[in-house]
């Protein structure tokens, strides 16, 4: 399962670096491939670091309790723990990256107006992502494994009543 876990922080820190990235430059008004992979590979490093460091799955399990497994409010919340830990730490440090590069170049970007829009729109760009990707994750890398994903409906760590 540790492997499944890791192996799961990289997928899924891709994936969200790579969509809030590409949401990012596009919702700053204009598009340069470069601020783009700048962003991306940054926000790449950033995710991977934190899946190492901070337990998302320990986490993850505390807040889901005893929520059946499969059913829409583990769901919701298995989505949003993630969310919460990785969208604001890439939304800090991109929108610095861009009021950084801004300044550099001698503009004038105000820092936190930008800092609100982005972490409201990654808050909810990165929610709809970890809600759809992470079960699609884990079911591909579960299966490639060769591990059965728990029967829907019954609570994690669990034996099924008889």
């Amino acid at each position: 399962m540790k492997k499944i876990g890791r192996l799961m922080n990289i997928a899924m820190g891709i994936a969200l670096s790579f969509c809030l990235s590409l949401t990012g430059t596009l919702s700053s008004g204009h598009f340069e491939s470069i601020e783009f992979l700048c962003s991306f590979l940054i926000s790449t490093a950033i995710s991977i670091v934190i899946g190492f460091f901070v337990p998302i799955r320990p986490i993850t399990e505390k807040a889901c309790g005893s929520l059946p497994r499969g059913s829409f409010k583990r769901k919701c919340v298995e989505a949003l723990i993630p969310d919460l830990i990785y969208t604001p730490v890439m939304t800090v440090a991109m929108v610095y990256l861009a009021y950084w590069n801004n300044h550099r170049m001698g503009g004038q970007m105000p820092f936190v107006p930008p800092l609100i829009k982005g972490l409201i729109l990654s808050l909810i760009v990165g929610y709809i992502l970890s809600f759809v990707l992470m079960p699609l994750f884990l079911k591909r890398l579960l299966m490639e494994q060769g591990i059965q994903m728990p029967p829907h409906g019954q609570p994690e760590n669990h034996p099924p009543k008889e």
